[in-house]
C-alpha cells in the first residue's frame, strides 16, 4: 500500500488542565487542506509549520525543527486496542496522521515528498509532556508512552506549499547513517549507548546535540531517567 496523508490536523487555542500551561493547541482536528511553511526559530518565529495551527507553549514547542508532527494511523490503532478506546485522527496532537508509512522506522534526516510541492525532513522524536498526559487522561501516561518508545516524528519544512488530506507521501532520500527516531528518543531518555551512537552520527541540529551532550554529562553512569507521571 502506498503511503499517504490520511488526515491533516490543526489545533485551535483551548484551556489546558496541565499545570502551568494555560492555553494549548494540542487538540488537533482534521481539515481538508493547509499551507506548510518553515516557521523560523522557536523563540520569535511563527510557532507551527502549519498555517492556522496554534501552539500554546512556544518555549518548548514549534520552530523550524518542530514545525510539523507526524504520527502513524497504525500506531494510533495499536494504542486504541491497548487503551480500549477510539482514538480519532489528531488525538496525539499530530498534524499529519499517516497511513502506510513507518514513521518510527524513519532515520533522522530522511526527506519526504508530501503531495506535489512540499518536502519535509525528519528531525527528532516527540518528548511526551504534561499537556499530552492531560489530554489523554490515562494514569501514568508519560511513563507508559515512553516505555513503548514509538513517539512519531517532528519534521522541518524544506520546501513549503499546500497539502491536502489524501496526498501521497514518498521517502525521497535517506542519510548515510541509520540512526532512527526511537533511538534518538532512547538517547534523550538516558540510554547512554544510544546517546553516544547518536552523537557519533552527528545527525542532530546543534541545539539538540548540545542538549544531548548535557544529558550524557549529567547522567553519566546513572542509567535512564525516571519519568514523571
Amino acid at each position: 500500500m502506498s503511503a499517504q496523508l490520511l488526515s491533516l490536523n490543526v489545533g485551535a487555542p483551548e484551556p489546558s488542565t496541565a499545570k502551568n500551561v494555560g492555553i494549548t493547541g494540542i487538540g488537533k482536528r482534521p481539515v481538508q487542506s493547509a499551507v506548510l511553511r518553515a516557521p523560523g526559530p522557536k523563540h520569535g518565529g511563527l510557532g507551527s509549520g502549519v498555517e492556522g495551527d496554534f501552539i500554546g507553549d512556544v518555549q518548548h514547542h514549534g520552530g523550524d525543527t518542530q514545525a510539523v508532527y507526524a504520527f502513524a494511523r497504525e500506531e494510533l490503532d495499536w494504542w486504541g486496542k491497548e487503551l480500549g478506546r477510539d482514538l480519532p485522527h489528531g488525538m496525539f496532537g499530530e498534524n499529519l496522521t499517516t497511513r502506510g508509512l513507518d514513521v518510527d522506522g524513519s532515520f533522522v534526516g530522511d526527506r519526504w515528498a508530501l503531495g506535489d510541492e512540499v518536502v519535509l525532513e525528519v528531525c527528532a522524536p516527540r518528548i511526551p509532556c504534561a499537556t499530552f498526559a492531560a489530554r489523554m487522561g490515562e494514569r501514568g501516561w508519560v511513563k507508559r508512552f515512553s516505555r513503548v518508545g514509538r513517539t512519531g516524528a517532528y519534521l522541518s519544512v524544506v520546501s513549503g506549499g499546500t497539502v491536502r488530506a489524501g496526498d501521497p507521501i514518498v521517502v525521497m532520500s535517506r542519510p548515510e547513517h541509520d540512526v532512527t527516531v526511537p533511538e534518538v528518543f532512547r538517547a534523550f531518555m538516558g540510554d547512554l549507548d544510544a546517546a553516544h551512537r547518536v552523537l557519533a552520527a552527528d545527525c542532530l541540529v546543534e541545539a539538540e546535540a548540545a542538549g544531548l551532550r548535557e544529558v550524557v554529562a549529567r547522567r553519566g553512569q546513572r542509567g535512564a531517567v525516571e519519568l514523571d507521571d
